[in-house]
């Protein structure tokens, strides 16, 4: 019987120490892309993928995750009471957007730890990750793209993208085939953890999208601590590739690192001329600047 990927996990335990000292008191999922945090654009790519539970792996000194997709009360009395409806909507939509459940990562032991404490929420079912990080701009959400693909090979799915040149070093690097008549997959033979360049087997790097069985649970509590002494999530998909197939999936769309500084400020760019309501001025603004 085919299984359906119904929950998505958000690993959000991170320090944020790239954006320091932006992030010393505010999550780095938090951060507004034009004026929202991070995550809740992962967070909207899930649901219009179908997904129904939302489990964010946060830490402590992350409550303002929760907070931000709880109902705030006094703040929409507060729109009511001004007449503000726009924004009393807009703000009632955020807290209205799914079930979300939360569980605590108490140390920082890497993204293959912070996946494994999700198992008893996430349950004997396949499911999808997404890393706040990454932010997808695509006509058709990328984990719908993954979710369909899913339903047609019921394996586990890595999103991939092509990185040129030393870049590549940066990423976890897939190898393997195309599938025959499925021009978007191709089979995982092996992967290598930030490879130098003369050392990756291909240009396909892995991206913040995942689509995983629920196997991957036992490799996770089974495998040595990898990089940094902390449990790899690319390890824990190496001994998967034991027992079971696993693709990769070029998707449609644009990734945007917002974990990066140099990511974010592209991503702000970008988000800001698709704006109906911001892109006209801004893009006045860009075209005056003496560059």
């Amino acid at each position: 019987m085919k299984q359906k990927v119904r929950k998505a996990v958000f690993p959000a335990a991170g320090l944020g120490t790239r954006f320091l000292p932006a992030t010393k008191a505010i999550p780095k999922e938090m951060l507004a892309l034009v004026d929202k945090p991070i995550i809740q654009y992962g967070v909207e790519e899930a649901l219009a993928a179908g997904i129904e539970e939302i489990i964010i792996v946060t830490a402590r000194g992350k409550s303002a995750i929760e907070d931000h997709f709880d109902t705030s009360f006094e703040l929409e009395a507060s729109l009511e009471k001004k007449g503000k409806g726009e924004l009393l909507d807009l703000v009632r939509q955020v807290s209205a957007m799914g079930r979300l459940a939360y569980v605590r990562q108490s140390e920082a032991r890497g993204l293959g730890h912070a996946v494994l404490q999700a198992k008893d929420l996430v349950g004997d079912e396949p499911f999808a990750v997404l890393l706040p990080d990454d932010v997808i701009d695509a006509e058709t959400p990328c984990i719908h793209q993954m979710v369909e693909a899913y339903n047609d090979v019921q394996a586990s799915i890595l999103a991939t993208m092509v990185v040129e040149g030393p870049a590549i070093s940066a990423y976890g690097v897939l190898d393997g085939k195309p599938v025959d008549g499925k021009p978007k997959l191709f089979e995982v033979s092996g992967m290598v953890e930030k490879p130098k360049l003369e050392e990756a087997p291909s240009k396909n790097a892995i991206i913040g999208r995942y689509i995983l069985t629920p196997a991957i649970f036992a490799k996770l509590e089974t495998i040595e601590p990898g990089a940094g002494g902390e449990l790899q999530l690319t390890d824990g998909i190496k001994a998967l590739l034991g027992e079971e197939s696993v693709y990769g999936f070029s998707f449609d769309g644009v990734r945007h690192d917002a974990g990066d500084k140099q990511g974010m400020l592209q991503a702000m760019v970008d988000f800001t001329l698709k704006r109906d309501d911001l892109g006209p001025k801004f893009r006045e603004y860009l075209k005056g600047l003496s560059l």
